[in-house]
């Protein structure tokens, strides 16, 4: 397939630029793949669809704030740093977004105040830069003052500065282990309430962690999807989340997965039986269509930009005619897309 056949057109006023008022009443559409039928729900319906000993896998990733706003050294032009990860603790690197990129070249030095600057030293990568960042104290301290100063990452389509719901919302309920630099967004509808439901009901409810870069959100710039390279994340799944996912496979349980990230972590560690084993390391996964998933027969997504390659997964798991039919539809009805935006469960 080309990346021409997932472009579609849709009114920017669909774009969810603020979160819903309560996290589980996003609008949900439930997509049946065996007959086709498509429902039109709340999130907090979601419990009537699974049922005691189904699974369900969250990605606990939490987002650091890794947005930086500092001033060019000698011109004082206002320089937005986003932090991709973290390159080097020693030398104290990072992978970094500027913008706008134009105004900066190697040798540059920003200064973002409170004592923290940064330098250009590279600018090699495909990305963007290589920033190195200095400051008067050891390399705990230096992560500290980095949280201070930064903000919640939103995706560059909100073009606001974050306020104080944004860090709230911007995160899951279940999100642990810091190193995101964006939201696994299709967690952001499940509440408290939500998820003790579902564990009462005798549904588990098991965690793996994939930290998200840009790698994801950056577009397809090749026609033929399949010449296209994802970036590497880090990814862990531990072994109590294996046996109880292999578990629920054996019993013929549904196993649903929370997002595209959770997805692309349980695909990264099949076994050749096709059941899920632990894995500690990178992982440069890219699903696109035809594909052969082993462990979920389920999803949970949010509404994707057009030639992404969060849709191209979402096509790969569904089919190309029935989501291209869902999205028209959620076109129709009005569903907000993206990060903030409106989700679906693919059953």
């Amino acid at each position: 397939m080309r990346t021409s056949d997932f472009d579609f057109v849709f009114p920017s006023n669909l774009l969810a630029y603020q979160p819903t008022q309560e996290r589980d009443e996003s609008k949900l559409m439930v997509i049946h793949r065996k007959n086709n039928k498509i429902e039109h729900k709340l999130f907090k319906d979601l419990y009537q669809y699974f049922e005691e000993g189904d699974t369900i896998i969250l990605n606990n990733t939490k987002v650091f704030p890794a947005r930086l706003f500092g001033n060019k050294e000698k011109t004082e032009a206002k320089i937005e740093v986003f932090l991709l990860r973290e390159l080097d603790t020693k030398d104290r690197t990072w992978d970094v977004l500027v913008d706008p990129a134009r105004k900066v070249r190697v040798g540059n030095k920003l200064n973002f105040g409170s004592g923290l600057t940064g330098e250009v030293i590279d600018n090699t990568t495909s990305r963007g830069r290589i920033l190195q960042l200095h400051f008067d104290g050891n390399h705990e301290e230096l992560i500290k003052k980095i949280k201070e100063l930064g903000k919640t990452p939103l995706p560059k389509y909100i073009d606001r500065l974050p306020d104080k719901n944004d860090e709230e919302r911007y995160q899951t309920v279940y999100a642990k282990t810091e190193g995101s630099v964006a939201a696994p967004t299709a967690g952001l509808h499940f509440s408290k309430h939500l998820l003790k439901i579902l564990e009462i009901k005798g549904i588990n409810l098991v965690e793996i962690t994939l930290h998200l870069g840009l790698g994801s959100f950056l577009p397809v710039e090749v026609e033929d999807i399949s010449k296209h390279k994802m970036d590497s994340e880090k990814c862990f799944i531990n072994k109590d989340t294996c046996d109880l996912v292999n578990q629920t496979i054996q019993q013929k349980k549904c196993v649903c997965a929370v997002g595209t990230s959770s997805m692309r972590a349980i695909e990264s560690s099949v076994s050749s039986r096709r059941y899920l084993n632990p894995f500690s390391g990178w992982t440069n996964k890219f699903i696109f269509p035809p594909y052969n998933f082993s462990i979920a027969n389920s999803m949970i997504t949010n509404f994707h930009m057009p030639k992404s390659t969060l849709l191209m997964m979402t096509v790969a798991f569904a089919g190309y005619d029935l989501i291209m039919k869902a999205y028209q539809i959620a076109i129709q009805e009005k569903y907000r897309f993206y990060s903030y935006g409106d989700v679906m469960l693919i059953l």
